[in-house]
């Protein structure tokens, strides 16, 4: 994945979740305070816009932690 999409990524993150931007991502997980699940159909959704694909069902309940939600989108974006 390109530095331009991690980038939109972690913008969408920091936003959907309320989170400050010197937040290490790469420690955040489903279970965090900010990350509850409506912020999580938040996230999902904003993902779903700003990159125009659809999450399958699955994948929206595998998304986890931004490492796995990585991993996940890595598949939507060949």
């Amino acid at each position: 994945m390109d530095n331009n999409k991690i980038s939109k990524i972690n913008k969408i993150f920091i936003s959907s979740l309320n989170l400050g931007r010197k937040t290490n991502l790469t420690k955040l997980r489903y279970t965090d305070k900010n990350w509850d699940s409506v912020a999580h159909m938040h996230l999902i959704a904003q993902l779903e816009k700003n990159f125009k694909i659809t999450i399958d069902p699955e994948d929206i309940i595998d998304m986890s932690s931004y490492k796995k939600a990585l991993e996940i989108l890595k598949r939507y974006f060949k």
